[in-house]
């Protein structure tokens, strides 16, 4: 399956002229118009994956698209498991890949310990 934008001017439905913006992913500026969600931007822009399995690192990108499956997260502006299906685009954002297994070097939450100690 390819992915494609219709031009405003050719969209039957007739919307409003298109509002462009720019995300930046992984540092380079990709854009897109205002009102995609993230996975449809980076989609539009011909990328397919962005993140990888914390085990194997076999690639990801949208699975299920309606926020179900968790195979789309990202981080955005430093918050990390955001959707990307579900999370809308603005101006600026700041989009980085996320795969590195919690407890690996970069890869956990600040909050989260690596389980080697038990608390009762």
């Amino acid at each position: 399956m390819t992915s494609r934008r219709i031009p405003a001017a050719a969209d039957p439905v007739r919307p409003g002229p298109d509002r462009p913006l720019t995300i930046w992913v992984d540092g380079e500026p990709v854009t897109g118009t205002a009102g995609q969600t993230i996975a449809g931007v980076l989609l539009g822009a011909g990328r397919r994956q962005w993140r990888s399995t914390g085990q194997s690192g076999a690639p990801r990108g949208v699975f299920c698209g309606i926020g179900v499956c968790f195979d789309c997260v990202v981080e955005v502006n430093g918050l990390r498991d955001v959707r990307a299906c579900l999370r809308r685009a603005q101006d600026g954002d700041v989009v980085a890949r996320q795969g590195e297994p919690f407890g690996e070097p970069g890869g956990g939450r600040p909050d989260e310990h690596d389980g080697s100690e038990v608390t009762r």
